[in-house]
């Protein structure tokens, strides 16, 4: 399953750091995220982009994650010739993650007689 089936993300800055919330689509989707979307995972799959510390914030009110990833904008909007200096493209970045997770839908039986 891909992080985007179950959630949606939004990315900002703050200097060379930068933040991305995912917030799940249903809230009975938040415990899947909080298994499956850790800091390590999340540095794992930005590694290159991501070159300091990740830290994971839990917002259980929102079903939201938000990440705090230091020393990834190649110095920050100021200083960054980078083409995504704010890291927005980021958001959409960690929604390609693989999790492990259920498929909503019914799995069809093999022949139609669904024996």
């Amino acid at each position: 399953m891909i992080l985007r089936e179950v959630a949606h993300a939004r990315s900002g800055d703050k200097g060379n750091t930068a933040n991305i919330s995912v917030i799940a689509f249903r809230s009975e989707d938040y415990a899947l995220l909080v298994a499956e979307v850790t800091a390590d995972r999340v540095a794992s799959h930005l590694r290159g982009i991501a070159l300091g510390p990740v830290v994971r914030y839990e917002i259980p009110s929102l079903g939201a994650l938000n990440f705090v990833l230091s020393d990834a904008l190649a110095g920050g909007v100021v200083t960054s010739l980078a083409l995504d200096a704010h890291g927005k493209s980021l958001g959409s970045a960690i929604l390609s993650m693989e999790i492990a997770g259920f498929t909503s839908q019914k799995e069809e039986p093999d022949d139609a007689s669904g024996a």
